[in-house]
């Protein structure tokens, strides 16, 4: 299977959302840091981790706390940035470990704010912020949002095995928001998505993979003895897919928007594995210093990856209103998702 998605890949759908900026951001990670040298007890090679991953901690929830319990609080981002509750009208949550398969952790999390707005799941695994992203982007420049919510949060060690140790370390969970404003008469350069690129290839279906719990697969006892409630990644073929993903999406996603890579303030890229964001960096010939990596202290947080550090170069000056960021999801799917955005 992943030859044919190596060698014939499916193209990415292009487009624009200009009208937003970012007026707010917030991140939120469990109080729990869990190291490498903490999974030895599993079994896990501290050093295997570090060297063939990047990652040297996790968070990991706590026994109650659920994906929506983790989206609600840096979707509060509209208190820092002087808006009120009733201001926000559309919510939307990147996610692919929600509270329940009824009702969407949307609602849930719209509920715990206190907002009387639209609330939707995106479900893209890995790239399911930056199709989040660009859904909310579209509400806004078509005038019919005001002021959104775009969340990513995944609590993902509910849905890896702790008996895998190939895959068990690379995943940590947390979540990230942005609050962004229809902006259609602010005078400067155009705001929002300057150019996205969106795609999608079932072809890869089975290489990542939650076998039971769907309506193909309910759960079963027999389904639990054979662990297939759990996530199942074929590390390997996806590690080939992403490295050549990345570089053909993060060169489309530039050319589509009209600017240089060099014009770039700081690229996002899903914080999956330091290998493939340095392997990105490299073919694209561009320095360490202008990519923002957050996963040697998060690991894979999913949905939430790319807010998260989205969040913390906002925080740290790093980015702010007005800088030009590309990121870049991929994951599951398999699906993928890029945007150069002017914040």
């Amino acid at each position: 299977m992943i030859p044919d998605i190596l060698t014939s890949p499916r193209p990415a759908r292009l487009g624009r959302a200009l009208g937003f900026r970012v007026i707010g951001t917030g991140s939120w990670v469990p109080p729990d840091i869990v190291t490498n040298a903490d999974l030895a007890r599993l079994g896990c090679d501290p050093e295997w981790i570090e060297s063939r991953s990047g990652i040297l901690a996790r968070r990991h929830a706590r026994a109650g706390t659920a994906t929506s319990d983790m989206a609600a609080v840096p979707a509060r981002a509209w208190r820092t940035a002087g808006a009120a509750a009733e201001d926000v009208d559309l919510l939307v949550v990147g996610t692919f470990t929600p509270d329940h398969c009824i009702p969407s952790t949307a609602c849930l999390v719209q509920e715990q704010l206190g907002l009387v707005a639209p609330a939707m799941d995106v479900t893209a695994a890995c790239a399911g912020f930056a199709y989040a992203l660009v859904t909310a982007a579209q509400f806004l420049a078509a005038g019919n949002s005001r002021l959104a919510i775009v969340a990513g949060a995944d609590t993902n060690t509910r849905v890896v095995d702790p008996e895998d140790i190939g895959t068990w370390p690379l995943f940590g969970d947390g979540a990230g928001a942005v609050l962004l404003e229809r902006t259609s008469d602010v005078p400067g350069p155009p705001r929002g998505l300057l150019g996205h690129a969106l795609g999608a290839d079932g072809r890869g279906a089975e290489l990542l993979v939650c076998p039971m719990g769907g309506s193909r697969q309910p759960v079963s006892v027999a389904g639990v003895a054979r662990r297939e409630q759990y996530m199942r990644m074929e590390g390997k073929a996806v590690f080939k897919w992403a490295i050549r993903l990345v570089e053909e999406n993060v060169r489309q996603v530039a050319a589509h928007a009209g600017v240089g890579l060099g014009e770039i303030d700081c690229f996002i890229l899903h914080q999956a594995n330091a290998r493939i964001i340095e392997g990105a960096r490299s073919a694209l010939g561009l320095g360490a210093d202008r990519f923002m990596v957050n996963l040697d202290r998060f690991g894979n947080t999913s949905s939430g990856s790319i807010p998260l550090a989205l969040d913390e170069a906002w925080r740290t000056g790093r980015v702010g209103p007005g800088s030009l960021v590309l990121v870049c999801g991929f994951g599951g799917g398999l699906a993928w998702g890029s945007a150069v955005w002017r914040l």
